[in-house]
């Protein structure tokens, strides 16, 4: 059997490109190594980072050694926020040029040039459909906006000035002149729209219509209109009748949205039949189609990285990732008020909230009418004007691996704009999506593959550790019944369990349901860990049941009761996942659909649901998830592997965690003070 191929070894050349924390994955093919380690055991090429002066230096280098250059840059769909402050999730290399150098070919062109399979042409299609469902572009840090002004209008984008793609495209900033001075001219009745680049509006750069515009007349100058804020661009490209370029990637984008273009310079896709370009084509390009074009920019040319797996990836995953993220940024309003919350929470608070900016405040300071203010579980609002929106946030249903109470980072939250999920007696988000939504059959096969993958996982709120528990012997031959506690001070017992609001209590219910059931009561773990404190008579329990299991672990004692017993506790539905039938004292969100043995009435709730409706709801639509790897938004799957993948604190480390997040409790409430 033949030995694997050595990998090719590329010499990253210059402290830019070295660290660049994607590069190693992106470039997986190859061992990148030093100039000194190429020095002492040789290289296969040099990686040069487009035109840029380090560039230059890495091809000098690389050709006093006699060694080829591959240039690289960032794709065509790189990340959420901009250049320096998020690595890029795709990258292009090229081995004859790059693909914004017109006076060169490129591997691009190359591509380009080659046309597609059928295949190819009907998964360039499917990806340009799913590029504008996704509402995605190179950057997608920016709000969705809205301005009538749009509709109808030409826009005109600026670029930075120096931009390596301006010179390499054959054009300068008197080609910026001309571009707006064609718009103006072509559309003499349309409003024209002047974008400006995101660099110019972080201040990192200059643009080139500053000087542009005295030149003009009085009636041209009133026609155009300065788009001077971060707009994410689809929400132009949806809108506007046409766009006018010089070699800004916007072009490419627009085409993508079917926007026809004008092209000034030479961008990598004029030329190609596909826009109206003021300069002739170089000879090497001819017409080709707009499924080649997209084919070739989108996938035979760059290599993608998907973040949560550090792995390469195809682009209709990363694609899904990016949709993801752009769905969940733009939930909330662009500025939230966050009353309340602890110093602790507050990073959590503002990851969870991405995409809005977060202002902290007391509860006792007022908020501003029309805020929208965020607040933890059933606080009460802050003194002020009445809120535009109030979100609810709470912990979900697949949190972390350890206890919220411990301290332990949550990985699922929930943000509710109704109410929270445990008030059954206020409506809430989850109780109007079990009430009113659509569960199409792809969502509730989706539920459907999630339940069993957190059954073979053995996956529960917390995952905590514990020990093994079989039926004893004594048990054999009758129902076993599970009594599930609470913290007795819960909100969710104040807020959703009018009757019985005490563990004592409860059980004393279920041994009268069951008078010769074998019958196990579970103390909350918060209690058991001494993170709460137990009800004031939760120590007669034993008194009342066959066992009291404090260290069992709940996903092991789910899968071999017959009934479970709670006031509203999320094990009920944990329990009915796994099959089990479930007796409600109390009004959790899950109950009152049919799928529960209610002992309250659920006026409100008159549909009867499948389980995988209830799962979609709870699982999938109601939270939101974090990935710990990137600290961004993720689904629930994503969220079973990484809670997989952690490992349980040993007994030892949980004593010692359970003491200082005793202190690092009290000092947070004096400080919440």
């Amino acid at each position: 059997m033949s030995a694997a191929p050595t990998p090719p070894r590329w010499v990253v050349h210059g402290q830019g490109v070295a660290q660049v924390p994607t590069l190693t994955a992106l470039l997986s093919e190859a061992t990148l190594v030093s100039p000194w380690a190429a020095w002492r055991h040789g290289a296969d090429a040099v990686l040069a980072w487009g035109q840029k002066p380090s560039a230059q230096r890495a091809q000098s280098w690389a050709t006093r050694r006699g060694l080829p250059v591959l240039r690289i840059e960032d794709g065509f769909l790189r990340s959420i926020g901009l250049g320096p402050d998020d690595p890029p999730l795709s990258l292009v290399w090229d081995d004859a040029g790059i693909y914004y150098d017109a006076r060169h070919p490129s591997r691009l062109e190359r591509l380009i040039a080659a046309g597609t399979t059928a295949a190819e042409a009907a998964r360039a299609e499917a990806l340009r459909q799913a590029w504008r469902a996704a509402r995605v572009s190179k950057y997608n840090h920016a709000r969705e906006a809205d301005d009538p002004e749009w509709a109808g209008a030409v826009l005109v984008v600026d670029q930075t000035w120096g931009d390596a793609s301006i010179t390499c495209g054959q054009a300068g900033p008197e080609h910026f002149a001309r571009m707006l001075r064609a718009a103006l001219a072509e559309h003499p009745d349309r409003l024209i729209v002047l974008k400006v680049h995101p660099d110019v509006i972080a201040g990192r750069k200059r643009g080139h219509f500053d000087a542009v515009l005295p030149q003009l007349s009085a009636a041209d100058r009133a026609r155009i209109r300065w788009l001077g804020r971060d707009v994410h661009p689809p929400a132009l490209l949806e809108r506007v009748a046409a766009m006018y370029v010089v070699t800004s990637q916007m072009g490419f984008e627009a085409l993508l949205w079917g926007v026809p273009v004008r092209c000034f310079g030479l961008p990598f896709y004029a030329g190609w039949g596909l826009t109206s370009d003021d300069q002739p084509a170089p000879a090497r390009r001819s017409a080709a189609t707009l499924d080649s074009l997209v084919h070739a920019a989108l996938i035979a040319y760059p290599r993608y990285v998907h973040p949560e797996t550090g792995q390469r990836c195809d682009i209709e995953p990363l694609l899904d990732w990016f949709a993801l993220q752009r769905q969940q940024r733009t939930r909330f309003a662009p500025e939230v008020i966050a009353a309340g919350f602890s110093l602790w929470k507050r990073p959590i608070v503002r990851r969870f909230l991405a995409g809005s900016r977060v202002t902290f405040q007391s509860r006792q300071a007022p908020v501003p009418a029309g805020s929208t203010v965020v607040l933890w579980g059933r606080q009460p609002l802050p003194p002020g004007g009445p809120a535009a929106t109030v979100v609810r946030m709470e912990d979900g249903f697949l949190r972390s691996v350890g206890l919220g109470a411990a301290l332990v980072q949550p990985q699922s939250w929930v943000q509710d704009r109704r109410g929270i999920y445990y008030d059954g007696d206020h409506p809430s988000d989850i109780e109007h999506l079990l009430q009113t939504a659509d569960f199409p059959p792809a969502l509730c096969a989706r539920a459907a593959a999630l339940r069993e993958r957190i059954l073979a996982q053995g996956a529960t709120k917390y995952n905590l550790s514990g020990t093994p528990w079989q039926r004893p012997a004594a048990a054999q031959g009758r129902d076993v019944v599970l009594v599930v506690g609470q913290v007795e001070s819960d909100a969710s017992l104040r807020h959703g369990s009018p009757r019985i609001r005490s563990n004592l209590a409860l059980i004393q219910a279920a041994r009268q349901a069951h008078p010769r059931a074998w019958l196990i009561y579970k103390p909350h773990p918060d209690v058991v860990a001494k993170l709460r404190s137990p009800g004031s008579d939760e120590h007669q329990a034993a008194q009342h049941c066959d066992e009291v299991l404090p260290h069992a672990r709940m996903d092991t004692l789910l899968r071999q009761v017959d009934t479970v017993h709670v006031m509203t506790s999320l094990a009920g539905f944990e329990a009915l996942l796994r099959g089990r039938r479930v007796v409600c004292w109390g009004r959790p969100f899950y109950s009152g659909w049919g799928l529960t043995d209610d002992r309250l009435d659920h006026p409100q709730r008159q549909r009867a649901l499948s389980l995988d409706a209830l799962t979609a709801a709870t699982l999938i639509l109601y939270p939101t998830y974090l990935s710990q790897r990137t600290r961004r938004f993720t689904t629930p799957e994503r969220t079973l592997d990484e809670l997989r993948d952690q490992t349980p604190p040993a007994p030892l480390v949980r004593g010692l965690h359970a003491a200082l997040t005793h202190v690092l409790r009290l000092w947070v409430a004096l400080k919440r003070r």
